[in-house]
């Protein structure tokens, strides 16, 4: 048996209510209570909501080491020559170099036009632009390494060249290193390091950030009827995990990012309870990536629509997932994010103001 910490009762402003409320992640949002979260193996057993006011008394040594992750301040990212504060919602832009991504796969014929794209998202308010050369999205075949360099240094090198900063969405070690020298300066793994060995030891020699994201199962199968026990608390101990493992090989825990992995191996019911849980996983101590946009749980929700016409629903999750403390969005429509995130950031501020 153990207990988690899930941050809930949020309030738009911490002014007149010392000691009842507390920060998340050093960012923009306050909060005034606690689900405490009893966990039998791999599911919850019983819950207990509790103000934050004299919380802390209650805490064992796991308890009160969540709780420090919970409350500690996000340090910025550091990519290349870019500071990247996370004390705020950030956005990376999501660049497919491939023929058969989801939502964008073909869209870029060549290097340039896919460069192009990029350099448009930072000029439209992208911190990070994260460019990959292998779908992975369900029924996905892997792609030969050499196929996957190709596809995304030339893209990499002219980003990088021209002040972006970049990340190289791969879960091949040869490739990370073949990304890295052309001037990405994050990692953006959707099999956590699980899928090439070696790339332990490549991201322990180079001091950039690392994101491991949750999946379950391979691209090829990931959505043949996936199944746990309680999806919330699994990918949660599943992350933890993941953590311990980069951390047991050489990757300073500062540089470590998780991603809940939205649509990897999950139901439209599981990414619906991992977007209204998101805040649990904020007690792992690290920042939170969320990759919903143009997801299939959006077309099952709003009449099968194409991944093309999703944008209303990948606001509504970028909304949710910034009310949670969510430290990273990636997405595809990076104009339209940003100015959500400025009309969030907006009403927050003004929450922020001292009324007196």
């Amino acid at each position: 048996m153990r207990t988690l910490i899930r941050p809930t009762g949020f309030v738009d402003s911490p002014f007149g209510h010392d000691g009842k409320v507390a920060r998340l992640a050093g960012g923009l949002n306050w909060f005034s209570a606690v689900e405490l979260l009893g966990i039998d193996g791999n599911r919850r057993v019983g819950s207990e909501l509790l103000p934050v006011q004299g919380l802390e008394d209650r805490f064992d040594d796991d308890l009160a080491a969540q709780w420090r992750h919970l409350t500690a301040v996000r340090p910025p990212l550091q990519l290349g020559e870019r500071t990247i504060r996370l004390d705020q919602p950030q956005v990376i832009g999501i660049i497919n170099a491939t023929p058969d991504s989801f939502s964008d796969g073909g869209q870029f014929a060549d290097p340039a036009s896919a460069a192009s794209a990029g350099a448009d998202m930072t000029r439209d308010g992208a911190a990070i632009i994260d460019v990959g050369g292998e779908s992975t999205r369900p029924g996905a075949k892997p792609v030969w390494e050499g196929d996957e360099i190709e596809r995304i240094v030339p893209v990499i090198r002219q980003l990088a060249a021209g002040g972006a900063a970049v990340s190289a969405d791969t879960r091949k070690a040869d490739v990370m290193t073949a990304a890295l020298a052309a001037g990405a300066r994050m990692i953006n793994d959707v099999s956590a390091l699980t899928y090439d060995d070696r790339s332990f030891e490549v991201l322990a020699a180079q001091p950039v950030p690392v994101i491991l994201m949750h999946h379950l199962g391979a691209p090829e199968t990931m959505q043949d009827n996936p199944r746990y026990d309680d999806v919330l608390v699994e990918v949660y101990q599943w992350l933890e995990e993941r953590i311990d493992a980069a951390v047991d090989a050489g990757i300073a825990r500062e540089r470590i990012l998780i991603d809940p992995g939205f649509g990897f191996g999950k139901t439209v019911a599981h990414n619906l309870e991992l977007m209204n849980g998101l805040a649990l996983f904020h007690s792992l101590g690290c920042p939170i990536v969320v990759g919903a946009s143009r997801k299939r749980t959006i077309g099952a929700l709003s009449g099968e629509a194409p991944a093309d016409r999703r944008l209303g629903g990948s606001i509504a999750f970028t909304f949710k997932a910034a009310e949670q403390g969510a430290q990273l969005l990636r997405v595809h429509d990076v104009f339209e994010t940003v100015q959500a995130l400025r009309i969030w950031r907006g009403l927050r501020d003004q929450g922020l103001t001292p009324r007196l």
